[in-house]
């Protein structure tokens, strides 16, 4: 799998040098991680996307897979819907020089307007929210100070839509798996060996 470079790699979401383990949770956070990464890279497969932009969005998607939408320890916490991205990040415009709550903002429209596009897309202008995240990543990498985490911020803003895409698509892919899966189908038509 995949393997931090160079110490303390990842995002605000995703430090792989303290991926914690909640025994209340049935996953750990680096278990998460390695299935969005898995996932996420057979979705992209030939695209030719860069590891950073891969580990990037699987770093998110894992960050708000275990983060609770409640979460009053853990910064930023899992919105529940674009409203509250609204709320958090139009309406108070205070910290749009906080390269990290920049970054937040962004990944949480990348999450609602991608992964969750479906869920969003009949009370929300989902294409009005993914401008903004773009516009949020952009920020980011204007106001940061680590030159590489602004590139990569750059990277994510430019290439919005592309991963907004990808996540769409693995969302898709993997309610499928499920749906088919308990009746013993796979998708691709076959059974699947295990009865399952």
């Amino acid at each position: 799998g995949p393997e931090p470079r160079g110490g303390t790699t990842g995002t605000c979401f995703a430090n792989f040098d303290r991926m914690e383990t909640f025994p209340w949770l049935g996953v750990t956070s680096r278990q998460a991680f390695q299935f969005f990464f898995e996932h996420l890279r057979d979705v992209i497969n030939d695209t030719g996307a860069p590891t950073d932009e891969l580990l990037y969005n699987a770093s998110v998607l894992a960050h708000f897979a275990t983060t609770s939408t409640s979460s009053k320890d853990t910064f930023p916490a899992t919105p529940a819907s674009l409203t509250t991205v609204f709320d958090l990040f139009v309406m108070d415009r205070s910290l749009t020089n906080d390269p990290a709550v920049m970054e937040a903002a962004a990944a949480q429209c990348l999450l609602l307007t991608g992964f969750f596009f479906d869920q969003q897309k009949r009370r929300h202008a989902v294409n009005w929210y993914a401008d903004l995240g773009s516009a949020f990543f952009a920020r980011a990498a204007s106001t940061g100070r680590d030159p590489a985490r602004a590139r990569l911020m750059d990277t994510m803003s430019r290439r919005f839509q592309f991963w907004r895409l990808h996540q769409h698509r693995l969302a898709r892919e993997l309610r499928e798996e499920a749906r088919f899966g308990a009746y013993g189908i796979r998708p691709d038509g076959g059974s699947d060996p295990s009865g399952r």
